[in-house]
């Protein structure tokens, strides 16, 4: 029970190529299925964690890892299907390169190991661009384009949170 929350967490990741493959051949009915389990696992792996007090560095590393390959994989099959346009697909990539180069950079030139918990910022942003998948998913229409702007923004604001407290440490 101990790894429960980090098999969630490698699960929402080992799904992420068969969510793209659905996004990408309009198969939106598995596709929000897939959508929908992933953020039930995203919500429940840190709860689990906390809640059981079994928090690892795997699963501190893991559940964003997982999150992050999810949701690319995700918005290039929507972009590639033409459901979302480049720019929304642009401006979440272009965030988590940011955001990964950052890290890894950090990593490479701390002396000490560095820890990057998650901002309230970077969980919204997440949260959002979740449920802008199930939108496209479920073909909810009224909702498209309030979250597509939603999503982009948030991405923005999270960047720029990330950056700021990145420059302060």
């Amino acid at each position: 029970m101990r790894s429960l929350p980090n098999l969630l967490s490698a699960a929402r990741l080992a799904a992420a190529p068969y969510l793209f493959w659905l996004l990408w051949q309009k198969h939106y009915g598995l596709s929000l299925v897939v959508m929908l389990l992933a953020g039930v696992t995203d919500a429940f792996d840190g709860y689990l964690a906390r809640r059981w007090k079994v928090p690892s560095h795997v699963g501190e590393i893991l559940d964003p890892v997982a999150d992050k390959v999810l949701l690319v994989s995700a918005f290039a099959a929507l972009w590639l299907n033409g459901a979302i346009e480049g720019w929304l697909a642009a401006i979440v990539f272009g965030r988590d390169l940011l955001i990964l180069a950052g890290a890894g950079l950090a990593f490479l030139f701390s002396k000490s190991p560095r820890r990057f918990p998650p901002s309230i910022w970077g969980k919204l942003s997440t949260i959002v661009q979740m449920s802008l998948v199930v939108i496209v998913a479920g073909d909810i229409e009224l909702l498209l384009g309030l979250a597509k702007w939603l999503t982009a923004g948030l991405a923005v604001v999270s960047f720029a949170d990330y950056a700021w407290r990145y420059s302060r440490s």
